[in-house]
């Protein structure tokens, strides 16, 4: 009897991936369409639709079937139209996005961020995110998702999370007034409150950061004649779409000084949001260019890249397209939502046996009307 084949092992992982996202879309459609447990919002917007939701959307291929997901749906409330009977009497969180372009979008969450990340925690290697640890979390605080998660994260590995004291909106509006001088002061004052944790004997050995973030972090050691290795950490999980193969190179040869197996210290990019849920990484090293590619959460959560006239078309793999993402969990049913990002559509492989996207950066349609600060 001949063995498998690689070619043929991969095709069984993509089709069973492909069967397990088909039994989330039906258990998610069947929970926020049906009138015991459905969420307000998709209840009242059935009768707009030209279909059944329950009758009709078996597959992820029928989530085509429903309109592209609005923007503005997620601006305003009253944002409990968004929790589905079915969880009612929960203790519920609201997050919100950046709001630099009017009202915020929001999210109302039970326990997804929870999930998300405990799901991304078994994928953290535990020589360099030691289980017990106790975590930094320099990034953005607030009605933020990530605050909250990170935090989460840390107490599922065991340790305590030291946060700092970061609003974004302030950052932006800094950049958008020209203050560039405030912009410096207020980075300035973020990084004390870092290096004030790192100093202070908390044996912190994991962290999260924004890649503007840790540049300025390595810098201000920089000049206190130290180094991120003489600070103890020895994981950083880091996200935002300032993540490139040039940023990651320069980190890892020069602030980190080489690769984890010489450096001690392992960073892994994420790309997430708070409607997505978070993105994971292949292993990004010198050996493929210090690529990037970023694989969502199936089932819970789907990136499609699509063609930019045509979003009910996937581009090509390792052609560029925008961002759509469907979201498919018990808390939320989004389908065909836009992003702000673009990016190449990637292969499957082994550990994600369905697509991803490299390159992620601002969609060029508006990229030029948005604001990147912090991240």
């Amino acid at each position: 009897m001949s063995s498998v084949t690689a070619p043929d092992a991969l095709s069984d992982k993509i089709r069973a991936a492909k069967e397990l996202l088909d039994a989330q879309v039906r258990e998610t459609i069947q929970w926020h369409f049906h009138e015991s447990t459905g969420s307000p919002f998709w209840l009242a917007k059935k009768s707009e639709l030209k279909f059944d939701p329950l009758k009709e959307v078996n597959s992820f291929q029928d989530i085509q079937k429903f309109p592209l997901f609005e923007d503005e749906w997620l601006r305003g409330g009253p944002v409990n139209r968004w929790l589905p009977k079915g969880l009612a009497g929960k203790p519920a969180y609201v997050f919100e996005t950046g709001g630099t372009t009017g009202i915020p979008k929001s999210r109302v969450v039970v326990e997804d961020h929870w999930i998300d990340y405990e799901n991304f925690s078994h994928t953290l290697p535990d020589r360099y995110f030691p289980p017990g640890a106790n975590w930094l979390m320099l990034g953005p605080s607030g009605p933020r998702r990530l605050r909250l998660a990170v935090e989460h994260l840390c107490q599922y590995r065991g340790g305590i999370c030291f946060c700092v004291d970061l609003d974004p909106r302030w950052v932006v509006k800094l950049i958008k007034k020209g203050w560039m001088e405030h912009l410096e002061a207020y980075k300035t004052h973020c990084i004390d409150q870092a290096l004030t944790i790192l100093s202070a004997g908390h044996d912190v050995k994991c962290m999260f950061t924004t890649p503007k973030l840790l540049d300025a972090l390595c810098i201000a050691l920089e000049k206190q004649g130290r180094s991120l290795r003489d600070t103890g950490i020895t994981g950083i999980f880091s996200g935002g779409t300032e993540f490139t193969p040039q940023f990651t190179r320069f980190c890892i040869e020069e602030y980190f000084g080489g690769p984890p197996e010489v450096s001690g210290i392992y960073m892994t990019p994420t790309y997430g949001n708070t409607l997505m849920g978070l993105a994971c990484s292949k292993q990004v090293g010198a050996s493929d260019g210090y690529k990037i590619s970023y694989y969502a959460p199936q089932p819970r959560a789907v990136i499609e890249v699509v063609d930019f006239d045509d979003p009910m078309k996937v581009v090509g793999m390792g052609e560029s397209g925008r961002v759509k993402l469907t979201t498919l969990t018990k808390e939320l049913f989004i389908p065909g939502f836009l992003e702000r990002d673009e990016g190449e559509r990637e292969p499957p492989f082994d550990t994600y046996p369905w697509d991803g996207i490299s390159g992620v950066k601002p969609f060029r349609g508006i990229a030029s009307q948005t604001t990147v600060g912090v991240y």
